[in-house]
């Protein structure tokens, strides 16, 4: 079986992470701004103050695009270019650079795929108890009727949430992402209201004419470091997979979150409202053993057998294949798209002026390879966006990891395309049927 008629082909960015900017037209302070500018937060005090500068060069970065013979560009809303205090009238002049934005995009021949929350929380909203509190869901849900009223005339692919695993878990529960809490499993309302958050925003953008919907969701394939660590891999499982999942095509809960005192009897069914796409974000698989203390149920083993990123993630095309097996078969899936993956290496400019990504080149063909074989057989998958188009702000590790197809220096803001745009290039362009 070969890819699906229409089948998208992309690259995936966040604002935060590119668009820099962060006092341009009315833009307002979020939670990553407050965060970054938090000594010991961020290594070596990197910030995303200017990032890659996408606000004033995203006409070169659409050319980039242009490029690659991507059909679609998968790029997120910052809400506090939108919304600076996270409630009330939309702010024209950040929507304005969204129309730009898109317009530009759809004059290029790609369509833009907007994702309404790439992690970016508007710091008023935060300072009033963010996604631990339900209050913040209707906000969202009014920050995605803004943008849709401005935007949905031209942008079809709408993606809700971006990650929301990574928010409850790095955010609120351990601290090492914006907004630096540590409530370990009292973090557990930041996962409700989120999807809360998105069953509302589903039916606000269905108000303004939206067809296609979906959120994106981070998966890792839980393996147990033994058999008698299963319990353990099941436990991650259920948090790291299930719980942003089985809500809203099941329509109910895991044992985690099954009678939690903040979810109320009509929510469910606000968080099952029907999708029109599910988003797969996949990296690397996690093992796990019993957790000797603490209020988890498991510790992270590392995986040793397999080469690894620059980040130090185990590089395994297989356990791509087994997610998105499991993942067919665990439910009665909408179709899918993979709406990130990519790997991070220490690219840098030779002396020919080259980057030659060649490990990135491999892991992208290997994964790319596990989608297509669980395309032959049967699973539903309709677009594959890596990330990401440049290298950019990778949140509290700042500039040093580079997952882009573009190197960026940050000291010029020169763009490079490395190897492997050129070897995705092609292979897109080999993907096409001939005109």
């Amino acid at each position: 079986m070969g890819l699906a008629e229409g089948f998208r082909w992309g690259v995936a960015t966040a604002a935060y992470q590119i668009e820099g900017a962060v006092d341009e037209d009315g833009r307002g302070p979020s939670t990553w701004d407050t965060f970054s500018h938090t000594p010991g937060r961020v290594r070596d005090g990197h910030n995303g103050d200017v990032a890659c500068d996408h606000y004033h060069r995203w006409p070169e970065d659409i050319a980039l695009m242009s490029g690659l013979g991507i059909d679609t560009y998968r790029f997120s809303i910052a809400w506090p270019r939108v919304q600076p205090s996270g409630i009330g009238r939309a702010n024209a002049r950040g929507l304005d650079f969204y129309d730009r934005l898109v317009d530009g995009l759809l004059a290029a021949g790609i369509a833009p795929a907007a994702t309404l929350y790439h992690w970016d929380l508007p710091q008023p909203l935060e300072d009033a108890g963010g996604w631990m509190e339900r209050d913040t869901a209707y906000r969202f849900a009014e920050f995605s009727y803004l943008v849709a009223e401005r935007l949905s005339d031209r942008v079809e692919m709408w993606i809700t949430l971006n990650e929301p695993v990574v928010v409850m878990a790095y955010g609120y529960a351990f601290g090492v992402y914006a907004p630096g809490k540590t409530l370990m499993l009292d973090a557990l309302p930041a996962a409700h209201h989120q999807l809360l958050g998105h069953g509302l925003a589903v039916h606000a953008l269905r108000g303004r004419g939206v067809r296609s919907i979906g959120l994106a969701n981070h998966y890792s394939p839980a393996w147990a470091a033994s058999p008698g660590d299963q319990p353990a891999a099941d436990a991650f499982d259920t948090f790291m997979n299930r719980l942003f999942t089985d809500p809203v095509l099941l329509g109910r809960y895991p044992g985690l979150m099954a009678d939690a005192p903040f979810i109320r009897a009509e929510d469910m069914a606000v968080i099952a409202t029907p999708i029109d796409f599910l988003g797969v974000n996949y990296y690397q698989p996690t093992r796990l053993k019993t957790a000797s203390e603490g209020p988890l149920p498991f510790e992270i083993v590392d995986i040793t057998e397999y080469p690894t990123t620059g980040m130090g993630w185990p590089i395994v095309p297989d356990a791509f294949l087994s997610l998105l097996r499991t993942l067919d078969t665990r439910y009665d899936l909408p179709p899918l798209y993979i709406t990130e993956n990519g790997c991070s290496f220490p690219d840098e400019i030779g002396p020919d002026g080259v980057v030659d990504d060649s490990p990135r080149i491999k892991f992208l063909d290997a994964h790319i390879r596990a989608m297509r074989t669980a395309i032959g057989e049967g699973v539903d998958i309709r677009g594959y966006f890596t990330w990401s188009l440049l290298d950019n702000f990778e949140w509290s590790e700042g500039y040093h990891p580079r997952f882009g197809l573009v190197h960026v220096d940050y000291e010029t803001q020169k763009r490079t395309p490395k190897k492997s745009y050129g070897w995705y290039r092609d292979l897109i362009a080999s993907s096409k049927p001939p005109l």
